[in-house]
């Protein structure tokens, strides 16, 4: 009798969709002619990003993380909002001998509360605000020497150039996440999320 549905080659395993709750704990905005951000106590989000922040637009330049294009190609900006936790901040201080770092050394928007492992949400996860705005997961945010040096300098640290060296090994898959707009509106600091975290597939050997 003919297989219809025959077993694909690579077994799958799939991770069904789930819902988590989290809340804001704090947000900030990077200045038009700086990464570096400052506390707000709202902020206000379009389709191109937050208002008046240094990586809002609809398109950016691509950089060091898109080798596949020339160094200045214009692509979809998919880096509108940088999303951090505290908890893994304090792993990544730890890990650099420093006392603490905070969200606005390395350009963070969002402080989140309430989700282990933050940084290890898959691309695809919505974040819904109470108050109507929706932001959709692009990827991790990897680690780079110019938010290590931000911390180094901040920090104090002896060996600001060794201190941004540390902080890419330091920070792997705990930088956070970086995010788009997809539904616009305005974010408060203390506002609860409603977290969608999309159906995933694991590969298996």
């Amino acid at each position: 009798m003919l297989d219809l549905f025959p077993e694909a080659e690579t077994p799958v395993e799939i991770v069904p969709a789930r819902k988590l709750a989290a809340r804001v704990a704090e947000l900030y905005l990077a200045p038009f002619d700086h990464f570096e951000t400052r506390a707000m106590d709202k902020l206000q989000l379009g389709f191109d990003g937050i208002d008046g922040d240094f990586h809002a637009g609809t398109t950016r330049r691509s950089g060091g993380r898109e080798p596949w294009y020339p160094r200045g190609t214009e692509m979809r900006n998919e880096r509108q909002l940088s999303i951090v936790a505290a908890d893994e901040l304090a792993i990544v201080a730890e890990r650099m001998g420093i006392a603490a770092i905070k969200p606005e050394w390395i350009g963070a928007n969002l402080l989140i509360e309430g989700l282990p492992h933050l940084s290890m949400l898959p691309s695809g996860t919505l974040l819904f605000f109470k108050g109507g705005a929706t932001v959709k997961v692009d990827a991790q945010n990897g680690p780079c020497r110019i938010a290590g040096r931000s911390v180094a300098e901040h920090a104090g640290m002896a060996d600001v150039e060794a201190g941004a060296l540390l902080f890419p090994k330091a920070a792997k898959r705990l930088r956070g996440l970086v995010a788009w707009v997809e539904k616009s509106g305005t974010i408060t600091a203390g506002e609860e999320i409603s977290v969608r975290v999309p159906e995933q597939w694991i590969y298996r050997d």
